[in-house]
């Protein structure tokens, strides 16, 4: 598992009520994406999926304005 000290709340989407959002966090040396999980259909066509890692779904306006930093 992958652990981390910190992490910064940046923002998340646009289309997001309250709780459970896809967002987006600073943290040392990178990002942390909060997401949706992936059915099994969408992993199978992951490669090279490690047993340690995992994959979820981010809307396009939560990375999208990482341009803007």
């Amino acid at each position: 598992m992958f652990e981390l000290s910190w992490l910064e709340f940046l923002w998340k989407t646009g289309n997001s009520g309250t709780g459970g959002c896809p967002a987006l966090y600073r943290t040392e040396g990178g990002y942390v994406v909060q997401g949706v999980k992936l059915g099994e259909g969408a992993r199978g066509q992951l490669r090279q999926l490690a047993e340690d890692e995992d994959a979820v779904f981010v809307p396009a306006d939560v990375l999208d304005r990482l341009r803007d930093l």
